[in-house]
This record gives structure tokens, C-alpha cells and sequence, in this order.
């Protein structure tokens, strides 16, 4: 990994935290929703697995990336950035967010087939579309 200035990671890495944490929130109310409706199915079984894992994927994400705030602080003490394996912890952030982004909308592509063919096509070509600009963004920002 290219070195980066600690300012700019701690930057970077509140404001993952801060999106992972709302988008881990909205993963877990849409698994619990989920889980209430009692839906049996393949496609449901699906949409609750994608949901679980973009709730975890995101709660890992809120971790490394707090971890990396306080590491990059510029009032920690320097024992904080020697015992933590930063590099490690970047990688765990970046790996949680984007498998959280990408669990969260195959859960919505797959949310719609309980219901009808019809309601599943729409929101897994929405759904789709969202991967698709979500893949063109991070490809972008390499």
C-alpha cells in the first residue's frame, strides 16, 4: 500500500466509519424487517443471508475504521500506532465496507422474488444498476 498522510486516513477513515455505521444501522432494521416477515423461500433465504452479512460486513468496517482514527490522532501515544498492525487494519476496513456495500444490495436485489416475478426483476435490475455504478466508482478511485 502507498504511503498516505495520517491526516488524510484519519479523515478517511471518520468518514467510513461514519457511513458504515449509518449503513450497518439500516442492514440490521432491513434483516430484522426480514426476519418478521416470516418469508420462506430460496429468495428470501438469500436476501436474509446477504443482509446478515452486510450488518457484520459494516460492524467490522465501524472497528478498523475507529481503530485508525484513534491510531492516526495526533495526541495518541506512540505505543497505540506500534501495537496495532495498521496496515492490516486499513485492509480490514476497506475489505468490511466494500463487501458491506455489495451485501446490502444483493439483499435488496433479492428482497423483491418473495413477493412476485415481477417485483424481483425490478429490484434486481435496480439493485444491479447500483453495483454497476458502485464497481465504475471504487475502480475510479484505486
Amino acid at each position: 500500500m502507498p504511503e498516505l498522510d495520517p491526516l488524510y486516513l484519519s479523515a478517511l477513515a471518520a468518514q467510513i466509519g461514519s457511513l458504515s455505521a449509518f449503513l450497518g444501522g439500516f442492514a440490521a432494521t432491513y434483516l430484522g424487517t426480514l426476519l418478521a416477515l416470516g418469508q420462506k423461500g430460496r429468495a428470501a433465504g438469500w436476501a436474509i443471508g446477504a443482509a446478515v452479512l452486510a450488518s457484520v460486513a459494516f460492524i467490522v468496517t465501524v472497528v478498523a475504521s475507529t481503530l485508525l482514527v484513534a491510531a492516526y490522532d495526533e495526541h495518541a501515544p506512540a505505543f497505540v500506532r506500534d501495537v496495532l498492525p495498521l496496515a492490516t487494519v486499513r485492509v480490514l476496513m476497506s475489505l468490511g465496507f466494500v463487501t458491506g456495500l455489495y451485501a446490502l444490495l444483493a439483499s435488496l436485489a433479492c428482497s423483491g422474488w418473495p413477493r412476485s416475478r415481477r417485483t424481483g426483476w425490478t429490484t434486481s435490475i435496480v439493485a444491479g444498476i447500483g453495483m454497476l455504478l458502485v464497481t465504475w466508482l471504487l475502480v475510479q478511485f484505486r
